[in-house]
């Protein structure tokens, strides 16, 4: 157990090696700088070379963290196959992020590390190397899923959203869209809600596919025909559905006020309006696993890596999400 001011906390948290090349070495270290003092403790898997501008302690197991953390940054050493040149990627190190991630889980689902954050990945060179997932959140469900899909929301202060096609072409989001799978996320989502964030009644707002969801049908049948019986099914189950909602006006901060996430159609309907609002402090959670995951709102920024200009926000705000969903679930199994 942890104790930081004066409370006793879980296990630390897990926080992987990410795209090597990338910027995930250096906001590791700035996150460390930022929560040393208060918490939430953290031990990175992967390269000690990577942290540059913080003080490293060399751990060999997640329990020798919590001793180490309020000196150094405690780092599971990880080595990696190949020299790192910033912003230069190498798929001879993809291995090495691939087992991150699997280390990470492990040690979650083992229960020696309370919850799993992820350094942003380059997609491109682990698929160069075979990895087969469109992403992490597909990876995640492979190695801790819990009986149902996983689903990225995206979060912040004063929004949630989840979209229900995710990293998929438009053309193909909308081939894949139907009512079966708007009401599968929408039971994920309001399980989660209460299960990760201790909200009893959970709010949805559904998005309309067309503008003006699709304005009576002239527009568009989608909203009509696809996404309506989506939310009277929800609401039929007991879940609080409302919608769907013009997209155009669904994000202000009036609106905002009257629900708890949005659920929309396709990927840039959600994550558009919540970067705008808060590039630096949003935050990526999976829905549906049996471990805590979160992760930054952003990417490897391979153009910056290396010159110390990384905004470490949102991944101190993925550090500290994941640490109050790992709190408010062990609340709820606590008798």
């Amino acid at each position: 157990m942890i104790v930081q001011d004066g409370r006793v906390q879980g296990p630390p948290l897990a926080l992987t090696m990410g795209e090597p090349a990338g910027i995930g070495g250096e906001i590791a270290a700035k996150a460390w700088w930022a929560v040393r003092a208060a918490g939430p403790a953290f031990f990175l898997i992967g390269d000690p070379a990577l942290v540059k501008d913080a003080p490293v302690a060399l751990i060999e197991v997640p329990e020798q963290a919590a001793a180490a953390f309020p000196q150094a940054l405690p780092v599971l050493p990880l080595p990696l196959a190949a020299p790192v040149l910033p912003g230069v990627l190498n798929p001879a190190n993809a291995p090495a992020v691939i087992a991150s991630i699997e280390q990470a889980v492990a040690f979650a689902l083992a229960g020696r590390a309370g919850g799993v954050v992820t350094n942003p990945i380059q997609k491109s060179v682990l698929t160069a190397a075979g990895f087969p997932h469109p992403g992490h959140t597909e990876f995640l469900g492979e190695l801790a899923g819990d009986g149902v899909p996983p689903v990225m929301m995206l979060a912040c202060p004063g929004l949630r959203v989840v979209p229900v096609t995710v990293h998929l072409s438009l053309r193909a989001a909308l081939a894949t869209l139907t009512t079966d799978l708007i009401v599968e996320h929408g039971r994920i989502v309001a399980a989660a809600l209460a299960r990760d964030f201790g909200l009893a009644r959970p709010r949805l707002a559904i998005a309309g596919l067309n503008p003006h969801a699709g304005e009576a049908g002239t527009m568009g049948r989608e909203d009509i025909e696809v996404v309506a019986p989506a939310i009277e099914a929800l609401r039929a189950s007991g879940i609080e559905a409302r919608g769907p909602y013009p997209p155009d006006t669904l994000f202000t901060p009036r609106a905002r006020a009257t629900y708890d996430c949005v659920l929309g159609m396709y990927h840039d309907q959600v994550l558009i309006p919540i970067k705008t609002l808060d590039m630096d402090g949003g935050v990526n959670v999976t829905l549906g696993l049996k471990i805590v995951r979160t992760s930054p709102d952003h990417g490897t920024a391979l153009d910056i890596a290396g010159r110390g200009q990384a905004d470490a926000g949102s991944l101190v705000a993925a550090l500290r999400m994941a640490a109050e969903i790992a709190e408010t679930r062990g609340k709820a199994t606590r008798p």
